[in-house]
């Protein structure tokens, strides 16, 4: 699993490391668009939205055979949504809500093979391997396998030291939104609290030797500090660059004359 080894370098070289994440509008070819723009990962949501598993399959299948890491979101941390997102073939997750390392154990059932969880393969995940003996899949796929929790509550927060050193996970996640709603301080990403919050995350991942994973305004995180960027959803900055540009030619925009060469109002 070459893109997830890739990947998983850059996170602990805390080097700039750049992605986005799918969730308004998906199709393969966003893959192609994500590598030409020279973006490091890619994740797909399907806590917010529903897409054509098939569509997702092929994604996942871009993204192994050039090398560029593709991870999905799936709905909730449990068994069967875990699994089915697993099974389309990605190289890690976004695992959303997680609150305690007991959590973090039920991925670990959900993702692992037996004897050291319950997962029971199918689909094109099988692309990854040459074959399917336990020990191939172990070390090919499971070993490489990238797990970002995300805290998006109090509960998590006050866990965030244990849900860091749990060994399934690669970098500790935040989900700023709902966090910052179970904080009492919805949306208000330069509150006191929520800065707060995140510094703890931050302090978290630190202290378990682990990189934290964080989106929003990647100019201003880079700037703190942070390094394992997501930038962004492609509609929402596509919508962003449009409405930029528009301002800029508005206020570009030449003087209308009259026809004694007067300006108009």
């Amino acid at each position: 699993m070459k893109p997830a080894k890739l990947l998983r370098k850059k996170i602990r070289s805390h080097t700039l490391t750049t992605g986005v994440m799918v969730t308004y509008h998906f199709w393969p070819g966003v893959v192609e668009i994500a590598m030409r723009a020279g973006l490091d990962y890619m994740i797909i949501d399907f806590e917010h939205m529903t897409w054509d598993p098939e569509a997702v399959a092929d994604a996942c299948a871009i993204g192994r055979r050039e090398n560029f890491p593709i991870l999905i979101r799936p709905p909730q941390a449990e068994p069967i949504p875990l699994r089915l997102a697993a099974d389309l073939g990605p190289c890690g997750m976004l695992v959303p809500y997680v609150e305690s390392a007991a959590t973090m154990d039920k991925v670990a059932d959900a993702l692992l093979m037996k004897p050291r969880g319950q997962r029971r393969v199918g689909g094109p995940c099988g692309y990854w391997v040459k074959d399917w003996s336990y020990a191939t899949w172990k070390r090919e796929v499971e070993d490489n396998f990238i797990i970002i929790p995300q805290i998006e509550s109090r509960k998590g927060l006050d866990a965030a030291d244990e849900i860091a050193r749990h060994p399934l996970t690669t970098a500790l996640g935040i989900g700023p939104y709902d966090l910052s709603s179970d904080l009492g301080v919805c949306w208000e990403p330069k509150h006191p609290k929520q800065l707060a919050a995140v510094e703890r995350i931050r302090k978290a991942a630190r202290g378990a030797a682990k990189n934290m994973w964080i989106i929003g305004d990647a100019v201003d995180l880079q700037k703190r500090g942070f390094t394992f960027l997501c930038i962004g959803e492609p509609v929402a900055i596509m919508e962003g660059a449009m409405a930029g540009l528009v301002r800029d030619l508005k206020a570009r925009r030449p003087k209308r004359l009259s026809a004694g060469g007067k300006p108009l109002p």
